[in-house]
């Protein structure tokens, strides 16, 4: 059986930081990284799952709102990470969101997105870093999150100007941080459908986080061999 291979997305260029741990996660547990970039069409390409990595804010017209604040958008990202999306949505591939990826995720459902969070921010601070230095908070039930992590507070770092508002169809807030800003969805009618707020592709010294590439990667040996 071929190793499953597993969707990169990001910019046409930069980010190779955040690229290279991923794909060193997905490489460490048996899959083969595919970097994709907005030059592909994600149709031209096979892939098993895919991880939608982070970035640039997602442009507002997305879901329909005026721009809040004026940081630099990637429309040609954006298009083809919808895309990406879109198509592992249709085909139930296994899918991993994160940060702009979650945010990208939860948009596609119908949801939309806090444009700017500072006047959210009341127990936690603004900054950003890359040190698990946040504390997540796991919703109560049996979401795939809680047994990825098996904790149910834990430290995750913190890289994001944006977060989600009002959720997408058929998407579960499964995690929050200590100001109740969302910090983690899934479909739970899909085998693995999860977005994380946080990167644990920077985390990848801690078991527990690395255990959300693992279980991608498995999910898409398994959906190989269904």
């Amino acid at each position: 059986m071929a190793k499953p291979v597993i969707a990169i997305t990001g910019p046409e260029r930069g980010a190779f930081g955040p690229r290279f741990l991923v794909a060193l996660a997905v490489r460490f547990y048996g899959g083969v990284p595919l970097q994709l970039r907005p030059s592909q069409h994600p149709q031209s390409v096979h892939f098993d799952g895919v991880v939608v990595t982070g970035g640039h804010d997602v442009d507002p017209v997305l879901y329909a709102a005026e721009p809040e604040v004026h940081p630099k958008y990637d429309p040609e990202r954006d298009k083809l990470e919808m895309a990406v999306i879109k198509q592992a949505l249709l085909q139930r591939k296994p899918l991993l969101g994160i940060c702009r990826g979650a945010q990208l995720l939860n948009v596609s459902r119908g949801g939309n997105l806090h444009q700017q969070l500072k006047e959210h921010r009341y127990k936690t601070s603004h900054r950003w870093t890359v040190l698990p230095l946040k504390t997540l908070c796991l919703e109560a039930g049996n979401s795939l999150l809680t047994k990825l992590l098996q904790c149910q507070r834990c430290k995750i770092n913190s890289l994001h100007n944006q977060a989600i508002n009002q959720v997408g169809d058929g998407l579960k807030v499964v995690a929050r941080d200590l100001d109740q800003l969302v910090q983690a969805i899934e479909d739970p009618s899909y085998p693995y459908l999860l977005g994380v707020q946080w990167h644990p592709e920077f985390l990848l010294f801690l078991g527990r986080q690395r255990r959300l590439f693992k279980a991608l990667v498995t999910a898409a040996h398994k959906q190989q061999t269904s």
